[in-house]
């Protein structure tokens, strides 16, 4: 299997003013991308059978709302 390069291409001062910009007037969305990803990972990655069925009762409980 062959392994993934990955290729960073070097960033302008526009862009990164850009960039901040963006990051400054979307805080809230950024914490919640953050957040959606940190979920992801942690179930995907570390969470046991307990884990799962805790969470599957809490979205359950969640969807009735």
């Amino acid at each position: 299997m062959a392994s993934k390069e990955v290729c960073i291409m070097p960033v302008s001062d526009t862009q990164k003013k850009a960039n901040e910009k963006w990051k400054a007037a979307n805080k809230e969305k950024q914490k919640i991308y953050r957040y959606r990803l940190q979920a992801k990972k942690f179930i995907n990655e570390f969470a046991s059978q307990d884990d799962l069925l805790e969470l599957c009762k809490m979205i359950d409980e969640k969807l009735k709302e």
